[in-house]
């Protein structure tokens, strides 16, 4: 073999290397965005179960009005938002809004046996099992795209084509942590 064929032979692995390393990252950030779709088709179902939800708890729990309140705000703030936090953050105060607005049913036997708010309490638990199932799935394509361009050799090839690290979905308070308090 002659040192030409040797070089092009190298150079032809290196390009080869470079193309499937490229395409890893490419799907891993497709996957990425994916994972982020379906969290939003599920927020959205979510957002519009709301409404039906709340006037139908409004029947029976008229005085509860505060409670309603923090479930529209937060309804409205899930509207509003454009970035990942944002949505990350609002998400999270309209599920304590919503176990808010569960323990207001708690109060009400004949609210809890109205098969309308029945069929609708079942369909936003179904929701949130569906949120949590994705935002997992999320994070974990996150984790394996974040772990695999700060891996050597493969980070360099990531600076070369800039990209960068993906953020978590995760709850932005301390606060938010905690158990949802229902005061009446």
């Amino acid at each position: 073999m002659s040192p030409l064929q040797i070089v092009l032979i190298v150079v032809g692995i290196i390009v080869l290397y470079m193309i499937i390393v490229f395409n890893s990252l490419i799907r891993l950030r497709n996957r990425i965005r994916n994972a982020w779709s379906q969290i939003d088709v599920q927020l959205k179902r979510r957002f519009d179960l709301i409404p039906n939800l709340v006037e139908t708890v409004k029947g029976y729990a008229k005085h509860e009005k505060e409670t309603f309140k923090m479930v529209t705000e937060a309804r409205n703030l899930m509207k509003d938002a454009k970035s990942l936090g944002d949505k990350a953050k609002a998400d999270n105060m309209l599920s304590g809004a919503l176990k808010s607005l569960f323990a207001v049913a708690e109060a009400y036997p004949q609210l809890k046996a109205n098969e309308n708010f029945m069929q609708l309490q079942e369909e936003l638990s179904g929701t949130e099992s569906k949120i949590a199932y994705a935002r997992q799935f999320y994070n974990d394509q996150v984790l394996k795209f974040n772990t695999k361009i700060q891996q050597f050799p493969t980070n360099i090839m990531a600076a070369m084509f800039k990209f960068k690290e993906e953020e978590f979905f995760k709850t932005e308070s301390k606060e938010e942590r905690e158990p949802v308090k229902v005061k009446f």
